[in-house]
C-alpha cells in the first residue's frame, strides 16, 4: 500500500524491494560469469592479450549494462524514457567530458590495434617501466623504484612511445670508454667483448661488439655494444656491472683509462699554465722589459722548474 504515484507510473516499496533484490541477484550472477568468462578468455593462446582484455570490458560491460535495465524494467520503468535522458547525456559529453570520451576511445583503439599489451616494457618520456594493467581510462606502468604511474590512454596514442618489447624481447644497450694512445687497440677490443661476454644477463648468441669511434684530445674512443632480453630486470645496473667488469679486464691487462692533465710551471716568479702544448700557443709569457741579458733570467723551457702534474 505504499506508494508514490508519478501521472500513470505507480511506484511502490513493494516493487522497490523486488527491484533492489532482483538487480542484486542479476548483478552477483553477473559478477561470477564475468570473472569465469575472463579466467577462460585468459587461457586462450590464440589470442592476443590485447584482444582478450577487450573482450573482458565488452563483457563485462555489457552483463552488467543487461542486469541494471532488466532491475528498471522489474520496477515497470518505462526504458523509452530514457532516450531524453542519453540526449542530455550526450550534450554533456560532447562539452564537459569530452577527455573522458578521448580517454575511453583511446583505451579501446590500443587493445585493438596492439600497439602495447601488458607485459611490454615502454618508455614515455621520464617514465620507464613495464605496463601491469590496461584500465578504460589510464594505463597503469610499474618502474624499478616501484613508482605506479597512470597514464592516460590518450598520451599513448596522441605521444611518442618507446615499446622495448613490441615484437620482441631484444634490447641493445650501448656503452662508451675511452684508452690511451699507448694502448693496442686490437687488445683493447678483444678485452671489452670478453669482459662483457663474462656479464650475466649478457646474451652471448648475440655476442657484443665493440668498435673504434674517434681519437680524441686524450684518449681513443670506443663504444661496446652487447644485447639483454629482460629489460625489465633494469638497463643501469646491467650497465653498471659492464663497467665493473671492463674496470678489472683493463687492470688485469695494463689497459689505462686516461684523463684531462695540466702541469703547473713557475717561470721568474710568473705562472704559466702548459695544457698540453696547443698548436699557435705560448705557455711562456714574454719577458718584462727592462731586465738584462742574464740567460738564467731569460723565460725559457731550460730556466723552468717543474711541479709535476696536478689533479685532473
Amino acid at each position: 500500500a505504499i506508494a508514490v504515484t508519478f501521472g500513470d507510473f505507480r511506484l511502490s516499496a513493494l516493487a522497490v524491494i523486488k527491484a533492489l533484490a532482483l538487480t542484486a541477484a542479476l548483478f552477483m550472477a553477473a559478477r561470477t560469469l564475468t570473472i569465469a568468462s575472463s579466467r577462460r578468455i585468459r587461457t586462450v593462446r590464440d589470442i592476443s592479450p590485447s584482444v582478450q582484455e577487450l573482450l573482458v570490458k565488452l563483457l563485462r560491460i555489457g552483463l552488467y549494462g543487461a542486469a541494471f535495465f532488466i532491475g528498471l524494467k522489474a520496477v515497470g520503468f518505462d526504458l523509452t524514457g530514457l532516450a531524453v535522458l542519453s540526449g542530455a547525456i550526450g550534450v554533456g559529453l560532447g562539452f564537459g567530458l569530452q577527455k573522458v570520451v578521448s580517454n575511453l576511445v583511446s583505451g579501446v583503439i590500443i587493445l585493438l590495434d596492439k600497439s602495447v599489451k601488458p607485459g611490454d616494457v615502454i618508455s614515455l618520456g621520464d617514465t620507464f617501466g613495464w605496463i601491469e594493467e590496461l584500465g578504460a581510462r589510464y594505463v597503469s606502468v610499474v618502474t624499478r623504484d616501484g613508482k605506479e604511474y597512470l597514464i592516460p590512454n590518450e598520451d599513448l596514442i596522441t605521444g611518442q612511445v618507446v615499446n622495448w618489447s613490441h615484437t620482441n624481447n631484444f634490447v641493445r644497450l650501448d656503452i662508451f670508454f675511452g684508452t690511451a694512445y699507448g694502448d693496442d687497440p686490437h687488445l683493447v677490443r678483444k678485452v671489452a667483448v670478453e669482459a662483457a661476454k663474462s656479464v650475466d644477463r649478457v646474451l652471448s648468441h648475440r655476442p657484443p661488439v665493440c668498435h673504434i669511434t674517434g681519437f680524441g684530445d686524450s684518449s681513443v674512443d670506443y663504444i661496446l655494444r652487447f644485447w639483454i632480453t629482460d629489460p625489465t630486470g633494469g638497463l643501469t645496473n646491467i650497465r653498471g656491472n659492464v663497467y665493473l667488469a671492463l674496470w678489472d679486464a683493463f687492470k688485469a691487462h695494463g689497459i689505462s683509462i686516461p684523463f684531462p692533465q695540466r702541469e703547473v710551471r713557475v717561470l721568474n716568479d710568473s705562472l704559466a699554465i702548459d695544457t698540453g702544448g696547443a698548436p699557435g700557443s705560448d705557455a711562456v709569457p714574454e719577458r718584462p722589459s727592462g731586465t738584462d741579458s742574464d740567460p738564467s733570467q731569460v723565460s725559457g723551457p731550460t730556466s723552468s722548474k717543474g711541479l709535476g702534474k696536478g689533479a685532473p
